[in-house]
């Protein structure tokens, strides 16, 4: 999956545990929301799989359906 800057629209690169913008020089964390009622999803990791769980009664998520947004990054 290609994540893209919320304020240039190029694509920005993983580093450690967000994402960073080189042109924009910024840094993003990256929510997950349910695309039924637009709750933050629970990440699943597991044998280098990621799934998403909605706890409001949605259950599993596909991949596809996920809603993502960019956040301003906090270390």
């Amino acid at each position: 999956m290609e994540a893209h800057c919320p304020q240039c629209d190029l694509p920005m690169q993983w580093v450690s545990d967000h994402f960073h913008c080189e042109p924009c020089d910024t840094d993003f964390q990256q929510t997950a929301s349910c695309p039924d009622c637009q709750t933050p999803l629970q990440t699943l990791k597991a044998c280098g799989a990621v799934d998403y769980f909605c706890q409001n009664g949605h259950g599993m998520i596909s991949k596809q359906r996920v809603l993502f947004s960019y956040q301003p990054y906090r270390a």
